[in-house]
C-alpha cells in the first residue's frame, strides 16, 4: 500500500484539495505536532530532534550569538515562523511558512511578534533522516526563489557543512567544509565558524 503522499506530509485540515493552503490557514491549524507550509503543501516536522541535532544547534547558536553581540543583525532558532511571500504576495496569502533550525536577519523591519515576514539573510538547516529530502529539495528551492543570501546545510553524521551562496538569483555550487575547517561567510567576512566547535568531540 502506498504511504500517505509523503512520509513527511501532514494531513491537511478540511479544505478543498484544489486549494493551496495559505498563512491564514496555517494560523488556524490545530495539530498535536509542528508543521511547515511550503508552496501550499503541508509538511510534518520531527516530534523531537535527536540529541546530536540539539548539540549542533546549541553550538552553532552560541557561536553566532557571540559574534552578533552589539551588531544590528539578529539570530533566531526553531521554533520560529519565517513567512516567505513570493514577489508581492500579502502575508495572509503567502503559501510558505517554514521553521529553519537557525536564521540570521539583518533587516529588522521584517521581524514582528509573529516571526519574520520575508527572507532571512542566512539560514541554517541541520539535516536528519526524516527531513533531508524536504530540506534539500523543497526548502532549497524556496530559499533560492525568495532570495535567502546564504543557505547552510549541516550533515551531522558526516560532520560536514555545505554552504550555498546566492548570486544573480541562483545558488552557486556548494562550498564544502568538514570537521577540520572554519566556515567563512560573505555576509560577515570577519566571522569564522570553527566546525570542530560545532560538532564537538
Amino acid at each position: 500500500m502506498q504511504k500517505d503522499v509523503d512520509t513527511q506530509k501532514a494531513k491537511e485540515p478540511s479544505v478543498s484539495y484544489d486549494k493551496k493552503l495559505t498563512y491564514e490557514d496555517y494560523l488556524n491549524f490545530d495539530f498535536e505536532y509542528m508543521v511547515e507550509l511550503i508552496k501550499g503543501q503541508l509538511f510534518k516536522m520531527e516530534a523531537a530532534p535527536s540529541s546530536v541535532h540539539q548539540e549542533i544547534s546549541v553550538n552553532m547558536t552560541r557561536l553566532f550569538s557571540n559574534y552578533l553581540v552589539g551588531k544590528s543583525c539578529k539570530l533566531y532558532h526553531a521554533p520560529f515562523d519565517v513567512i516567505l511571500p513570493v514577489a508581492n504576495e500579502r502575508r495572509c496569502t503567502s503559501t510558505t511558512v517554514v521553521q529553519p533550525d537557525l536564521c540570521v536577519i539583518c533587516d529588522l523591519e521584517k521581524i514582528d511578534e509573529a516571526g519574520c515576514c520575508g527572507p532571512p539573510d542566512l539560514i541554517v538547516e541541520i539535516l536528519s533522516p526524516s527531513t533531508q529530502k524536504k530540506d534539500l529539495t523543497h526548502k532549497y528551492a524556496i530559499y533560492e526563489e525568495t532570495g535567502v543570501k546564504e543557505f547552510w546545510v549541516i550533515y551531522p553524521l558526516d560532520q560536514m557543512l555545505h554552504l550555498y551562496k546566492l548570486e544573480e538569483g541562483k545558488y552557486l555550487r556548494a562550498e564544502i567544509y568538514d570537521y577540520n575547517d572554519a566556515v567563512s561567510t560573505g555576509l560577515f567576512p570577519e566571522l569564522a565558524i570553527d566546525l570542530s566547535e560545532v560538532f564537538g568531540a
